[in-house]
């Protein structure tokens, strides 16, 4: 992969359910990790000997958040990009196929090109409170589809249901 000229070390993690995909520019390294306790340990490990100036994983929906979180507690500088800006990208470099190890070069190379801006460790407050709400989003969404299937029941069953559980469905 051909970076662009620059000074440090750039670092572009791909995260998918079972592994870290790493990529680092400077030394030119690949590795890949498990995506759990022992694999975060390593991947820090690994990365506080590199001193990186920058670690870039993409937001896919919250398999992300415990690496993120771990990264920041290690005090490594770390951003969060959106999947879709890093697609195009690849795409207006010529990476057209996409495996986890591609994913982890572009990003690197990401890293380097755009050096998006590094997240701060949000207060215990603010990661309560996003907790919530990502709770609250479920319920209602629950709540709709339970709703939208009870139209579905027969007289018979929504009658049993209502009495069961209550009119509120």
């Amino acid at each position: 992969m051909r970076m662009l000229p620059s000074e440090g070390c750039w670092v572009g993690v791909d995260v998918s359910k079972a592994t870290l995909d790493i990529c680092v520019s400077h030394p030119d390294q690949a590795l890949s990790v498990t995506n759990d306790s022992a694999g975060i340990q390593t991947l820090i490990g690994t990365l506080h000997d590199l001193h990186p100036t920058l670690v870039v994983l993409e937001a896919t929906g919250g398999l992300e958040r415990a690496v993120v979180a771990e990264l920041l507690v290690a005090q490594l500088p770390v951003a969060v990009v959106n999947p879709r800006q890093v697609r195009r990208f690849a795409e207006a470099l010529g990476y057209l196929a996409k495996t986890d190890r591609l994913d982890a070069r572009v990003l690197a190379h990401f890293a380097a090109a755009i050096q998006p801006p590094t997240r701060a460790m949000p207060d215990a407050q603010t990661q309560a409170l996003a907790e919530q709400v990502a709770r609250r989003r479920q319920l209602v969404e629950m709540l709709a589809m339970e709703k939208n299937y009870g139209g579905k029941l027969s007289l018979t069953s929504r009658a049993s249901s209502e009495a069961r559980y209550g009119s509120g469905c």
